[in-house]
């Protein structure tokens, strides 16, 4: 039983090719071998009008896509999933497993795109109200690496068709991100085998739950 009644909110982030499917399915194992009880989502998504606003925003399209109109969409699925699922989630005891969250903004529209952070913050405030990640876990590996994984699955999304450079931006807004605070994230180099990645995840995770679950 946790040390309060309030669940525990962990992310994992990255950019593309970095394994976050697979080391998911990991963090899972490793939550249900200590009985933890969680909910499993992702952003953009995670409710359903989260999930139609998702693939508004992953969808290639000869239109343009203004940044600021790509930023407020991302706000409006966090804004739906929040309410719906995150903070009762938490609220109950239930903790929160989510694939990305805001710092994934700051890196793709503030680092990718690169829209003001003062911007994002904004909104930060406005739709989180002070709710952050207890815990976020960072894949960091390099972009070459990561994009030749990426472009061996299926069809490229519109985020994925990105040029380097675009995704170069958004691992250095990560990294910066997790210098700013080492307390929340812990970054693992995602550049080694599967078992030397996943141990370094059982680390980082033994740890934390040691610290955060009580007898």
């Amino acid at each position: 039983m946790q040390a309060d009644n309030r669940g525990r909110f962990i992310t994992l982030e990255g950019t593309e090719g970095v394994g976050k499917s697979t080391n998911l399915q990991f963090i899972q194992s490793v939550l249900e071998q200590y009985k933890v009880q969680y909910q499993l989502t992702r952003e953009p998504g995670g409710t359903p009008l989260a999930e139609e606003l998702r693939e508004l925003l992953l969808t290639n399209r000869e239109e343009r896509v203004a940044e600021d109109a790509e930023l407020l969409l991302v706000f409006a699925a966090r804004a739906q999933h929040l309410s719906q699922v995150i903070r009762p989630a938490l609220e109950c005891g239930e903790w929160v497993l989510c694939d990305r969250f805001t710092d994934a903004t700051f890196a793709y529209q503030g680092g990718g795109r690169g829209l003001d952070n003062q911007l994002i913050a904004q909104l930060e405030t406005t739709v989180q109200r002070g709710l952050q990640p207890d815990l976020t876990i960072l894949l960091d590996l390099p972009v070459e690496i990561g994009l030749a994984r990426a472009r061996q699955r299926a069809e490229l999304d519109r985020f994925e068709n990105e040029q380097i450079e675009f995704f170069e931006r958004v691992r250095s807004a990560y990294l910066s991100r997790a210098e700013s605070d080492p307390q929340r994230f812990a970054v693992v180099d995602a550049s080694g085998t599967l078992e030397q990645v996943q141990q370094q995840i059982r680390d980082v995770l033994s740890k934390y739950l040691a610290e955060n679950l009580a007898n």
